[in-house]
Order: structure tokens, then C-alpha cells, then sequence
């Protein structure tokens, strides 16, 4: 087994440990430790701590699996407090890849890898080859996954199954889910099938039972069921493993998984010999007119000690084969191996590049000249000292060296460009900036402030310059879905706007860079009259700070050489997502907007202005609010 170049590091992260190791070749895992995550303020403190700890390594690439649904960037940890941007992470561990994977999808990638030794079969059962293979496990929740065969390899299920509705079998399982339901409305069967519903069951069979129930975790109820000291615990355990069986049937019979149920998680695998003769299989197989079906699929208990590691690892060198598979992929390691080489001018433009490479895919030759304190002419002989005929060659060998980053890029006009080719660039370089705009939004932020604007007695829209324009559009868009609205453009009105506000007010203030201190000081009044900000700016910005919810738009246009357009464009977007959203939450149903009479008048007065139009000239008409789709999920995937 030949080593790797440098040590992969791999974690698996769940509510309560933080287990990390360090893959020094294939499968062959070292300086295995698990740390309390009540211990560190935060996932960096966690990951510092343990590479602290081992002999000094240089680590380029990581995976971790963590119990949580990954979708975007920006990763809020569900069983605990952590909370982390992927690609700020990858940053400040100084990685050159960091994959962040659902701990269930990783641990579903290791089930092809498992060897006999490494599983324990459950009842009867045969797995047909190729085919979908289930999993689920108990442990701070309930994990749910799936593998389909795709050609020479899998397809792994990111899934939340475990969030399905629990449905009871017999009169004691009823007995659970009435006092289940006097606690919370909805009851999945991650409520019950886990380490907290463990717990859960055990109060309600005490109740049932007419005893006071003790104060007893998960692990002690488990011994004392094991240890055949405590009925209510015996009676506890009986009935999670059968509601686990249900659970598994389920899955079975959802993906059709010829190729067999494994169960894995932190609890079942600690049950030793009780699992294989507990009610689990014989409640696996009662599934009415499919007895037979799921009778014929084998369920197994997963023994190794490290598969999650192992999918996890699965998943990095996928990626990583992916990214050495393409000649110009390597452009980052050719960029480190080559500073030594560089002028200095040109290792400032590398450093920059190194240290800010998914920006550097969307920003102008301008902006990474500034950034990187050099000429232009220097970011050219940059791209150039690598083999690349100019910037634009560079950006797209860049991108196909970012693992799960959309190729955007930034392209300049020149003065030989043809007409089509002119246009053909200026629409390219707005739908990459709409692309980089996707990847940076934040659903919660966007779902925050819909929901504030929905719940305002008034909302102003604050703006100055070239982006007057897309206050005044918010104005319109909002007037017409009957919401109080007004634009203020004008700096020398703004301040006295501000200071007439009421605490059920909403401000929304646009601007591009954040920084302009006219809006600084909107901002700070209005919060100063106990109204609430929203911010459509630049990320890191003063503005973005002091906003009670910030919608990122980060794209720098050099105003020396030309209008903010695209810029404009994108703010524009946001202000049209906002509307849709606010359009839908106040009508779901997807009617009118405003009601009859409203709609006839604005009718009316649309039908007049187009006479008035035809005599007096074409005027362009602004833009209403459609909700014939719903809002999409626009979010990204990071390096």
C-alpha cells in the first residue's frame, strides 16, 4: 500500500464526539482520537486541538462527515451549537480541499468496502449483487441513507428519512405516541429510534406502568435493560428495537433494497447477542402483503469500527482522482510549485490567488491587480509564467482544479471583439455573476427577511447613486403587493427619513459596497429608532454588520471604465426574490395579489398608460410580481 503525498485527515462529527484520524495511505488510519465537543467553542477549535495533538503533519485535503444535512456552504449543525462556512473553514485550516459530507452518506459509501468480517447478518436473507442497498442507524438521531449501483460504482441518497412519520403497531406502541403527543405535535421516528428516544419511550412504558420514572440516560437505561434489572427499561429496549425493524421495513420497501438493510449508528452495535434475538427482524418482516418481499432481504448490523472513515476517505479520493484526472486541474500545486520562481510582484498575485481562489474564478482583472497591490500587466505575465495564453485561459484551468465549483468565469471585451462576440461576453459575465450570487445565498438570511418584511408596518428602501434605480423597482414591487413602501434616493432626505422611523418599521438599504457612510449612518438611525435593517451589500462590510439580516451580493465592477451594471442587475434579482417570496408567504394559494378591485385598477391604469404611450412615445413599463413557481432552493456546493 503505497502512502499518500501528504496525510488526509478525516472526522466524523456528531453531537456529542468529534472523532478525527489521519489517513496515511489507502484505509490505513492513524492517530485515531475522539474529543467531547462540549470541550471546544467551535469546529476549528475541535480540528486544531486534535491536529495539536498528533506528531507535525502537513495535511493538504480533509473530509469530514457530520450529523447534519449538507446543502450550501454554510453548515448549522442540527443535534449542536456549531455553525461554520465551508469555504471559510477550507481557508482558515489552510486546505487545499475540505469535503463536508452527511455522516450517513459517508458511512453508506464505506458498505461496498465492508468485508464479511466487518458486518453481522440479522436473521435470514439473501442480497441480490447490484442492487440498492438501505441504511439506517440510531444515535443522536436517526440516520438514513441509501446506495444505488451506478455502472462500476454507487450513487449515495443524501436523505432525512428518519424524519418520517412514526406510526405505532400495537396498543403499547399507542400508549407511546399519546404521551409523545402531549410533548410535540409532530412524531417521527428519529423522536423514538434514537439515543434521546430511548429516553422518551422509557418515561412513556413508566407512565403506562404507573411507576415514577427515574433519571436515566440512554446508556443506562440500555444496561439496566441488558443487566434484566429494571422491567420498564426491559420493556423500553423491547420496544425500540421492534420500532427499529418497522423503520428498517420502511426503507426497504421505499428504495426496493434487494441488496440489503445495514444498521449502523452509536447504539445497535453495542447490543451485541440481545439485537439478533430482540423483535427487530420479526417486525422487519411484518409488512402485510409484502411479508414475503422484505422477508427475502437480509438486514445486517455493521461491526467495523471505522466505516465512517472509510466511506469518508471513499468520497475524498473520488474527488481527488476527479481532480488529477484533468491535466489542468493541478494549476493550484503548479501555482505553489512555481513561487520560488515568481518575480515578486507576480508571487504577491500567487499568494492572492492561493489564498482566495473561488473569488479570483469571478473577479475582473482590476480587482485581482488591487487586491494583489500590482499592475494589471502583472497579472497577465502571472497567468502567462504558467502556460496560460491570458487571464481568461487561467480562470477556466483554475476552475476545473476546484472541486465542486461551477466553472464561472469573468471574461473581458476587447476592442477586436465583433459585435456577436461582445454581446456573447457581456451576457456570459452577467450569468457568472448571477451564478456567484446563487452560490453565496443563505436561505435562512432569505427566509429572515421575508419574513420581516411580511410582519412590517412599512418598509423603506434606502439607496444612492447608480442604485436609486433599484430602490425605486423595490418600491413599485412592493406598493403593488399592498405593502406600504417608499424610495429614498436622495442623501441630503435620507437621514431625516430615517429619523421619523417606528419600531415596526423595516429599512432595506442597497448598496454595493456596504461602506458608503451616508447608508452607515441610515443604518445606525434607524436601529437607533428601534426599526429593523436589512441589508442587500457586500459581505464583511460595514453595512452588512450592522444589519439585522444581510442579503450577500459580493461583485466589484470597476466604475472607473463603466457603469455598475451588472452589479445593478444582481441587486435587482435579490429585491425580485424578496417580492416573490413576501408574494407567497401572504398568498399561498397563488391568487390574486391584491384582490379584485386593486388588480382592476392597476389594470386600468396600465391599459391608460399604454394609449398615453402610443401617442407620447414608448416608455419602458417596470416589471410585476409573478408567483406562478415557487421560490427555487439556490444554494452551493463548496471546494
Amino acid at each position: 500500500m503505497l502512502p499518500f503525498d501528504s496525510p488526509r485527515l478525516i472526522a466524523d462529527i456528531g453531537g456529542t464526539y468529534a472523532r478525527f484520524a489521519l489517513e496515511m495511505a489507502k484505509g490505513d488510519f492513524q492517530h485515531i482520537d475522539s474529543l467531547r465537543c462540549a470541550e471546544f467553542p467551535d469546529f476549528a477549535a475541535a480540528v486544531s486541538a486534535y491536529l495539536a495533538s498528533v506528531p507535525s503533519q502537513h495535511v493538504e485535503h480533509a473530509a469530514v462527515a457530520i450529523a447534519n444535512p449538507v446543502d450550501g456552504d454554510l453548515v448549522s449543525m442540527t443535534n449542536y451549537h456549531w455553525q461554520f462556512s465551508i469555504e471559510e473553514m477550507r481557508q482558515k485550516l489552510g486546505l487545499d480541499t475540505l469535503l463536508i459530507v452527511n455522516d450517513f452518506t459517508a458511512l453508506a459509501m464505506a458498505l461496498p468496502r465492508l468485508g464479511p468480517h466487518d458486518v453481522r447478518q440479522i436473521g435470514t436473507g439473501d442480497a441480490s449483487k447490484q442492487s440498492v442497498i438501505g441504511l439506517l442507524g440510531p444515535g443522536s438521531g436517526l440516520g438514513v441513507s441509501g446506495l444505488i449501483p451506478a455502472g462500476d460504482g454507487w450513487i449515495s441518497l443524501g436523505s432525512e428519512g428518519g424524519h418520517t412519520s412514526f406510526s405505532p403497531h400495537d396498543e403499547r406502541e399507542i400508549a407511546v405516541l399519546r404521551y409523545v403527543w402531549k410533548h410535540y405535535e409532530h412524531v417521527s421516528f428519529e423522536r423514538l429510534v434514537s439515543g434521546p428516544g430511548l429516553e422518551l419511550i422509557y418515561r412513556a412504558l413508566a407512565e403506562l406502568a404507573g411507576v415514577a420514572p427515574l433519571a436515566l440516560s440512554a446508556p443506562d437505561i440500555t444496561q439496566r435493560a441488558l443487566d434484566e434489572t429494571d422491567p420498564v427499561c426491559v420493556d423500553t429496549l423491547d420496544v425500540f428495537c421492534a420500532l427499529l425493524g418497522t423503520a428498517a421495513a420502511n426503507l426497504a420497501v421505499t428504495l426496493g433494497a434487494l441488496g440489503g438493510i445495514y444498521i449502523g449508528g452509536g447504539i445497535v452495535p453495542r447490543l451485541g447477542s440481545y439485537f439478533d434475538a430482540s423483535r427487530f427482524r420479526s417486525r422487519f418482516e411484518e409488512k402485510g402483503r409484502f411479508s414475503r418481499y422484505v422477508a427475502a432481504i437480509p438486514t445486517f448490523v455493521i461491526t467495523a469500527e471505522h466505516a465512517t472513515f472509510t466511506g469518508a476517505s471513499a468520497i475524498l479520493d473520488a474527488q481527488l482522482r476527479t481532480l488529477n484526472a484533468d491535466p489542468g486541474s493541478a494549476i493550484l500545486g503548479q501555482i505553489r510549485r512555481a513561487r520560488s520562481e515568481l518575480s515578486p510582484a507576480e508571487l504577491r498575485v500567487a499568494e492572492h490567488v492561493l489564498a482566495h481562489a473561488r473569488s479570483v474564478l469571478n473577479d475582473p482583472i482590476a480587482e485581482i491587480a488591487r487586491a494583489a497591490e500590482v499592475s494589471q500587466p502583472t497579472v497577465i505575465r502571472f497567468c502567462r509564467s504558467l502556460g496560460c495564453e491570458g487571464l481568461s485561459d487561467f480562470k477556466l484551468r483554475l476552475a476545473s482544479g476546484l472541486t465542486g465549483t461551477v466553472p464561472v468565469t469573468h471574461i473581458q471585451v476587447t476592442n477586436h471583439d465583433s459585435a456577436l462576440e461582445l454581446g456573447a461576453k457581456v451576457l456570459g459575465n452577467t450569468a457568472s455573476a448571477i451564478l456567484q450570487v446563487r452560490s453565496q445565498l443563505n436561505r435562512e438570511m432569505i427566509d429572515r427577511a421575508i419574513d420581516l418584511i411580511v410582519h412590517a408596518d412599512r418598509v423603506e428602501f434606502y439607496a444612492i447613486g447608480h442604485y436609486g434605480v433599484v430602490a425605486q423597482d423595490a418600491q413599485f414591487k412592493f406598493l403593488r403587493l399592498g405593502i406600504p413602501s417608499v424610495a429614498h434616493t436622495d442623501s441630503r432626505l435620507q437621514l431625516l427619513a430615517a429619523s421619523v422611523l417606528k419600531p415596526k418599521d423595516v429599512v432595506v438599504i442597497i448598496s454595493s459596497s456596504g461602506r458608503l457612510p451616508e447608508l452607515l449612518e441610515v443604518a445606525e438611525k434607524a436601529r437607533e429608532r428601534g426599526a429593523t435593517v436589512i441589508a442587500i451589500a457586500a459581505s464583511q462590510s460595514p453595512l452588512v454588520r450592522k444589519a439585522d439580516a444581510a442579503l450577500i451580493v459580493d461583485h466589484v465592477e470597476d466604475v472607473s471604465t463603466h457603469l455598475p451594471m451588472v452589479s445593478r442587475i444582481l441587486h435587482l434579482l435579490v429585491i425580485d426574490m424578496l417580492a416573490v417570496g413576501v408574494a407567497m408567504r401572504r398568498n399561498p394559494d397563488g391568487g390574486s395579489l391584491l384582490g379584485g378591485e386593486a388588480d382592476e385598477r392597476l389594470d386600468e391604469a396600465s391599459v391608460s398608460s399604454k394609449k398615453t404611450d402610443s401617442v407620447k412615445g414608448a416608455r419602458n413599463e417596470a416589471p410585476g410580481v409573478s408567483i406562478a413557481s415557487p421560490l427555487a432552493r439556490l444554494t452551493s456546493h463548496s471546494r
